[in-house]
């Protein structure tokens, strides 16, 4: 039976950054800003440019502030009307997280997002991993049919640390509509490995600025870890 190839996402926050992930075989972007702060809302002007520039997939994410994932009334509103003006710039997907005061995904929010998303797909990011029970939060994104990937590092700092849990929720979502996208703390020497190991079928890349040999090895790297299942 083939054996699907493992999807590549980088991370960019410039036009050249995306440019060079899609040169270098990324699959899609995630389209951010203050990626000090764990991506932050880019600017509709940007959007536009990396949508028109590059021919792959953009995602783009919508978080107003780095303060928290529990969001005020007039914060939501912000952000549905981020996600509209973001599908309307071309945003092939939308990025996005919120809990509610009890650290339990806020369906209600995702609801309101996936509404003004109007039918493209969306990310649920690393909110999930700040969630009190990982377990319960991917229960409730799984039951939500707009949300086709979920971000995680299994709950710690690092996928590596956390890949027992995203192994088990890789299981959990076979058959879903959604896949699990493993992130943050893998090097290029990991990935073949952690792939094998947990079977994940998208993977997520951010380095800050895009470095064109980086991505292509770990599209090599991938591409091999896809092989070596077959």
């Amino acid at each position: 039976m083939p054996v699907p190839s493992i999807l590549l996402e980088v991370i960019a926050t410039t036009l050249s950054d995306a440019q060079t992930a899609a040169r270098a075989g990324a699959d899609r972007i995630e389209l951010v800003t203050g990626l000090a702060e764990g991506g932050l809302t880019p600017s509709i002007g940007l959007i536009e440019a990396v949508a028109r520039a590059v021919p792959i997939p953009v995602n783009v994410i919508v978080r107003p502030h780095s303060r928290g994932f529990v969001y005020t009334a007039e914060e939501l509103a912000i952000l549905e009307r981020d996600t509209q003006a973001a599908v309307a710039a071309g945003a092939s997907g939308i990025v996005f997280g919120a809990l509610n005061a009890h650290g339990d995904i806020d369906a209600a929010a995702l609801a309101r997002i996936v509404e003004a998303a109007g039918g493209k797909p969306i990310t649920f990011h690393r909110a999930f991993d700040v969630s009190r029970d990982l377990n319960a939060a991917f229960e409730t994104l799984l039951k939500t049919p707009a949300v086709t990937s979920v971000l995680t590092s299994g709950g710690h700092p690092s996928a590596l640390d956390g890949r027992d849990t995203i192994a088990r929720l890789a299981r959990r979502a076979a058959g879903q509509g959604c896949e699990v996208l493993a992130g943050a703390g893998l090097t290029v020497d990991s990935i073949g490995d952690f792939v094998r190991a947990t079977g994940v079928r998208e993977r997520g890349e951010s380095w800050g600025p895009v470095d064109a040999r980086l991505v292509a090895k770990v599209r090599a790297t991938l591409d091999a870890a896809a092989g070596a299942a077959r």
